[in-house]
């Protein structure tokens, strides 16, 4: 597909002369100020202040979005992708078109890894969402290349997804892999991986689902491990009560491969959420 110039970045041509392009692209209009880039795409804010500010765990990234990425967004979101606004519960067996487990994905990067993950469990469905324009049209892009029926994108915050969208019970795992880590310690509260953010997930993950973390910050890690061990909705897969090998299914990435290079840690943690019975049980 050919770029795209934006007329007002255009080259000014000497009078009387046609504006100059390079060979194979096309010149479009220059938006008005406050048109949307994607008027049937993601919104910029699609909860807008319909509900209460909180201290939120992801920065909102802007960047360059390529002309493959801008088509995807373009044919693609009003199928495949969807806003956070919070104002509907999704039905997930109509929105994927059928009854399948759907793994949520909190923050997927670029969707490299999402997208493999997909394809080599084409019975899983996978709810993916991100605030990265270009991330999303990017995975949207690699869902279609590679014919992936069962991936979804979402747009926004996924706390507003939890708590308003989806209903008790109805994800069959969850995922957070590489979230901010928010290093300094008077940002540590703007970590996503906190006990209100488990009590929340744990109403919404079926029992027996996996909460799957891995991050490179092995402090990060650590609070990881301790806060998903004191919580009583969840149990660790591991026996030893410690952190788990990566699986098999989670696939290397790009991102950890350079952390690797560097000398960075990956810590995995798996925990299971414990059903209702269970912990009846073992308070009796």
């Amino acid at each position: 597909m050919s770029d795209t110039v934006n007329a007002s970045e255009a080259p000014r041509p000497a009078s009387g002369q046609e504006p100059p392009h390079p060979p194979g692209t096309s010149v479009r209009p220059a938006r008005a100020k406050g048109e949307p880039r994607f008027p049937d795409g993601p919104k910029a804010d699609p909860a807008g202040s319909h509900f209460e500010r909180r201290i939120r765990s992801f920065q909102p990234r802007r960047s360059r979005v390529t002309a493959g990425q801008a088509d995807a967004l373009q044919r693609l979101w009003p199928a495949w992708g969807f806003d956070i606004d919070g104002s509907r519960r999704l039905d997930l067996a109509e929105f994927f078109g059928n009854d399948r487990p759907v793994v949520l994905e909190i923050g997927f990067g670029m969707g490299e890894a999402t997208a493999r993950m997909a394809a080599a469990d084409p019975a899983t469905n996978i709810l993916a969402v991100d605030v990265h324009t270009p991330g999303q049209g990017n995975l949207l892009n690699l869902a279609d290349r590679l014919g992936l029926t069962n991936v979804r994108v979402g747009n926004g915050d996924a706390i507003i997804l939890l708590r308003e969208m989806l209903a008790p019970g109805s994800l069959g795992g969850l995922r957070v892999y590489f979230p901010d880590p928010w290093p300094k310690k008077r940002h540590h509260k703007r970590r996503l991986i906190q006990p209100e953010f488990l009590t929340l997930a744990a109403t919404r993950l079926a029992p027996g689902a996996v909460l799957h973390c891995a991050t490179d910050w092995e402090p990060y890690a650590e609070q990881m491990l301790d806060v998903l061990t004191a919580h009583p909705d969840f149990e660790n897969t591991r026996a030893d009560g410690g952190f788990a090998p990566r699986p098999a299914f989670r696939p290397l990435t790009r991102f950890e491969g350079q952390g690797l290079e560097k000398g960075h840690v990956v810590n995995d943690v798996l925990f299971r959420r414990v059903p209702r019975e269970e912990q009846a049980a073992d308070r009796a």
